[in-house]
């Protein structure tokens, strides 16, 4: 049981992995854990996430705290929830883009406010694997029932600022992208694929960093005249982009222009992940943001973003947070700053951002290693000492015309790789070539 609770969630194979006794027990820990006495409950559309949520809330309440059922619903969704219900803890039932027979559960406190591993969730282990559950209420608590989409879709509409009516092709992966974009789907004319929901997530995996995924929608794209294409993954808190040739978008790119977008309505700090182009930051710049490097993931971002008051913050793996989404993720949101973007610059989007691929960029390269990652780490700073070296993610590596990023996986032996030049596509090969073989060596 103890290889389900992750850095950032819990998740694993329902009916092996994750059961209904391990929810049961798991809900119950939740709430020895934060003590609250109100959480919001979310399902994705995995036929399986209702047991699971069904066993969750039996544990929760059994302890006397009351269960808000917003049913099936986008982990944003899940997270609007929690903050504008009042609620004091959230949880969403979903493995994201996992296949079908994963599921898993993302755990927040009062405001959408994430525990990860060293937040709480390996607490919550812990309480499991030692049956210390706090007594059981005197009364149970209640389990009520709430439909959060109107009140989310009327969250979500002054942010529209469309110039024109935009046609977007849309890939749902028969996930829970279908009810995240009942916000905006009135203000746009749409072509959906694989837009009817299926836990079994029967046409490809709902993960739109892999490729091999965009092949349809990029064909659909092709095929018509649209603005742009948009792929959810499974819980609709990432999306990737295509722009109106078809061709994918990097998700740092995007990051650069929903800040322009963002803005443009107001001047505060943005959040960039450590891994992105330094166009990003140049952008920001240039629309009279403050530009902040995070470290890599959700939990990390959303704390950097409350400490400095972010109002938005992107991931390379198209995660798209927003302070006025209770500093959580809104692929709605993203969708929407696109649209005001293209619609009001009277220029397709690839010509939009044509001027933001200027510089030479690896991708990230994983690479499983033999030795020690944390060896390869130590001889990488000694190698590049006399350049700018630090470590908030890894061992970052800066120099006039290139820099690089290396990072150890949570859960795997892989170092991850990102490098970019700003100088020329020779210079980038020449030192991704050089990294790569001290990882590698």
């Amino acid at each position: 049981m103890s290889g389900i609770f992750k850095a950032y969630d819990i998740r694993g194979i329902y009916g092996q992995d994750l059961t209904e006794d391990i929810a049961y027990a798991i809900g119950k820990a939740y709430i020895t854990f934060t003590g609250a006495k109100k959480v919001v409950l979310g399902r994705d559309c995995r036929p399986h996430s209702i047991p699971l949520q069904a066993a969750l809330a039996r544990g929760i309440t059994e302890l006397g705290a009351d269960v808000i059922d917003i049913g099936l619903c986008s982990t944003p969704m899940n997270y609007y929830a929690n903050g504008s219900l009042g609620a004091e803890g959230s949880i969403m039932i979903t493995a994201s883009h996992n296949p079908a027979e994963w599921n898993g559960f993302k755990l927040c406190r009062a405001s959408a406010v994430p525990i990860s591993g060293a937040t709480g969730i390996a607490d919550i282990e812990k309480i499991v694997a030692e049956g210390a559950y706090a007594p059981v209420a005197a009364t149970p608590g209640t389990i009520t029932t709430h439909d959060i989409l109107p009140a989310y879709r009327e969250h979500i509409k002054p942010y529209m600022n469309f110039g024109r009516r935009p046609k977007l092709a849309i890939d749902y992966a028969n996930g829970m992208g279908i009810p995240e974009a009942e916000t905006f789907k009135d203000a746009i004319d749409q072509t959906a694929l694989f837009g009817d929901i299926d836990g079994a997530f029967p046409n490809h995996e709902a993960n739109p960093l892999h490729h091999a995924t965009l092949v349809d929608l990029q064909k659909t794209v092709r095929e018509g005249q649209y603005d742009f294409g948009v792929a959810f993954d499974g819980d609709a808190d990432r999306a990737g982009f295509i722009d109106e040739k078809g061709d994918i978008i990097p998700m740092d790119l995007i990051t650069a222009l929903i800040a322009q977008d963002v803005l443009s309505r107001e001047k505060g700090v943005i959040y960039y992940d450590l891994r992105s182009s330094r166009v990003v930051k140049e952008v920001i710049e240039a629309a009279g943001g403050t530009p902040m490097m995070s470290r890599v993931g959700h939990a990390f971002i959303k704390s950097q973003m409350r400490e400095h008051k972010a109002i938005f913050a992107g991931e390379l793996s198209g995660h798209y947070y927003f302070r006025d989404n209770y500093v959580a993720e809104s692929s709605s949101m993203a969708v929407i700053a696109l649209c005001n973007i293209v619609t009001r610059a009277g220029k397709p989007l690839s010509e939009l951002i044509a001027p933001l691929r200027k510089y030479w960029c690896s991708g990230e390269i994983n690479t499983t290693v033999s030795r020690d990652p944390q060896e390869i780490l130590a001889e990488i700073k000694t190698k590049y000492a006399d350049s700018n070296v630090f470590e908030l993610d890894g061992v970052s590596v800066e120099n006039p015309t290139w820099w690089f990023n290396v990072r150890c996986s949570n859960t795997e032996p892989l170092v991850r790789l990102n490098l970019e030049s700003t100088a020329s596509l020779e210079e980038m090969e020449a030192k991704r070539d050089e990294v790569l073989a001290i990882i590698r060596s």
